[in-house]
């Protein structure tokens, strides 16, 4: 009955929008919208934007991009409009904002008039919208710098952008250029669709590297904009890791859905990480140092090949009610099958960081010990199954991961409860085929074929029966299990089947990071059961553990731990020495400018999780993982 009359109610908001008979667009490829970017003061954290956009005289309507594709919420940042002046003929026209939608901008087009002129300085950086420049770099997301007609179909509505770079600029993008004069480029006709899903990206320090072509005359292409060039000296065998990548992701999907892939990667400290895909491009973003470190490959190796992985699971193939007209929606995005788009994609992002050797193959059983058990520990799966957290992504995205995000269940948990539920459907199918099938197979059905850019829609009934296809199993119920019911356990089965159980010992898992890792962090989450910072500020507890018990909570902060001042080590040693004591562990924590005792009774020691082999059983991890591109083939 719920769902009846929540489906009402978009129903009805749908036709009061008039989403179900879109208005004619008047920016056609005849006589687009134009935008001049005008990007010279990005490293000022500004940018201008000037458009000339198609109207008709009377009441008009231009929205701002409110539900970003890529992003599963209506992240469109409204706080990075400063001084928007509009015009026509010269003379200015007068704009309000709607008082309900706030993404949508009235003006009254005086008669005669066929085109206004909207223009407005972006701010790139702020704590709401993020930071999208540096001195040297600036991220070029499109959705950020226009408006357009309210209400028309995304696919019909065409622009024209150019873009004016810094001087001795360069830039990236999957958009065609039609000319370079000096620092502008003048990109050619494109919807609206394919503008918003081309990500151009410039910086100053700039590197491009050609990774591979395909025989059907595709180019797929890295390119780096780093703040320091000495973040651009990378060695030669990391990018020979990233030139298997497009060849073993057309040997799992069975072909391609790209005419030109540019994985755009910036390598800044300040801008942060993220990672969004795009149908030809990806933007990425990573540390400075993320491409000449070998432990930044190691634990976030999966960046490009998960972005890289969606132009086909996504992109191409996307969820049927995630498939929507334009950016401006009278209801949130319909997120249900993202255990699909995004739980796949986890599991065959990092698949192919494997198989293509950005990461080590042999390591990926120590990856899935942590995986599992970081999924295996947490107290609101008893409660929350995942549906609940796909369904509600649009908003646990804007939170984060939260405060004690362990008893909501964290926002990504479909990303990696996904690798796990995938990976164990990989290991059915495998068994039940007697090693003769695979996922990959699956994957053909799915994703396979060469063609250009298009979307082709999926249904949770498609899905099932392109597995049935592969190996006849009761995957409905699979799915049931795992996704729409609660599961107090995470998928297990996998684990034997692919010849491995779980163990628990003080031998340092690298995947389960902490415990002064490259994050300087405390995982303390198997043991004591906390999560801390460097600095001994409390970041989760784990209901039921010695530090729940104890009283230790999100917003305090440890600042000594048995009689020491805290620091990583000395919770480390604090651990460590009570395994056998009777003494419980002594802390002095600070809360909103108290300080108070605190006594954890644990005796266990330290405890991070890792897999090992069952004797006599064979090793279906390393087949999973092991090279399947062209040059593996020839080395056979």
């Amino acid at each position: 009955m719920k769902n009846l009359l929540l489906g009402a109610v978009a129903a009805l908001a749908v036709t009061l929008m008039g989403a179900d008979s879109l208005d004619a667009p008047l920016a056609t490829q005849a006589n687009p919208m134009t935008i001049v970017l005008d990007a010279t003061k990005a490293p000022l954290g500004l940018a201008t934007t000037r458009m000339t956009i198609p109207v008709k005289p009377g009441p008009f309507t231009l929205d701002f991009p409110e539900w970003i594709p890529g992003e599963h919420s209506a992240s469109g940042p409204l706080n990075v409009i400063s001084e928007l002046r509009m015009s026509a003929n010269g003379k200015p026209i007068e704009w309000h904002r709607d008082q309900v939608d706030l993404y949508a901008f009235h003006i009254d087009v005086p008669q005669g008039v066929s085109t206004v002129n909207v223009e407005f300085r972006a701010l790139l950086n702020g704590p709401a919208s993020g930071t999208m420049a540096t001195r040297n770099i600036m991220v070029g997301n499109w959705n950020r710098f226009l408006f357009y007609q309210r209400n028309i179909n995304n696919e019909d509505y065409y622009v024209k952008a150019s873009m004016i770079m810094p001087h001795g600029w360069d830039f990236a993008s999957a958009l065609p250029v039609v000319s370079r004069n000096g620092d502008r480029v003048d990109f050619g006709e494109v919807t609206l669709e394919t503008l918003v899903d081309s990500p151009t990206d410039i910086g100053r320090y700039v590197k491009h590297y050609t990774l591979y072509k395909t025989p059907h005359g595709a180019t797929m292409y890295l390119d780096l904009f780093a703040d320091s060039p000495d973040d651009l000296k990378i060695k030669p065998k990391v990018i020979d890791a990233y030139k298997r990548l497009a060849p073993e992701a057309i040997a799992l999907y069975g072909g391609h859905h790209w005419n030109v892939y540019h994985a755009e990667l910036t390598l800044s400290d300040a801008i942060g990480f993220e990672g969004i895909e795009h149908h030809q491009s990806s933007d990425d973003r990573a540390p400075g140092n993320f491409m000449t470190s070998p432990l930044m490959q190691k634990l976030d190796g999966d960046l490009i090949p998960h972005e890289f992985s969606h132009s086909w699971n996504g992109k191409y193939r996307r969820p049927f009610d995630l498939q929507q007209p334009n950016f401006n929606l009278p209801y949130p995005e319909h997120t249900e099958l993202l255990w699909q788009y995004e739980g796949m994609n986890q599991y065959m992002g990092d698949l192919l960081s494997f198989r293509s050797g950005i990461r080590n193959p042999k390591e990926y059983p120590e990856f899935l010990a942590a995986l599992y058990a970081n999924l295996a520990y947490e107290p609101g799966r008893d409660t929350t199954p995942i549906i609940d957290v796909t369904t509600g992504a649009p908003y646990y995205y804007t939170d984060g991961r939260g405060v004690y995000p362990s008893l909501r269940r964290n926002a990504g948990d479909f990303y990696t409860e996904g690798e796990l539920m995938w990976l164990d459907a990989d290991t059915i199918i495998r068994t039940l085929s007697h090693g003769k099938k695979s996922l990959d197979d699956y994957t053909k059905l799915f994703a396979g074929g060469v063609s250009s850019p298009k979307v082709v829609t999926y249904t949770r009934a498609d899905i099932e029966h392109y597995l049935n296809e592969v190996v006849p199993y009761d995957w409905h119920a699979f799915f049931q299990r795992w996704v729409y019911s609660i599961a107090p356990q995470p998928p297990t089965n996998e684990l034997a089947r692919a010849g491995f159980k779980l163990v628990f010992t003080d031998k340092p898992n690298i995947f389960a990071s902490g415990r002064g890792g490259a994050s300087r962090s405390v995982n303390a989450w198997f043991d004591v059961g906390t999560r801390l910072a460097g600095n001994g500020n409390v970041f989760d507890v784990r209901e039921g553990s010695a530090a729940w018990k104890a009283g230790l909570a999100p917003g305090m902060q440890i600042v000594a731990v048995d009689a020491r001042a805290f620091s990583p080590k000395a919770w480390n040693d604090a651990v460590t020495a009570a395994k056998g004591s009777t003494a419980p562990i002594e802390l002095i924590v600070k809360q909103a400018g108290y300080f108070s005792r605190m006594q954890i009774d644990y005796h266990d020691g330290i405890k991070f999780p890792h897999l090992v082999r069952i004797k006599g059983t064979p090793n279906m991890l390393a087949k999973i993982m092991a090279p399947h591109g062209p040059e593996a083939h020839a080395t056979k």
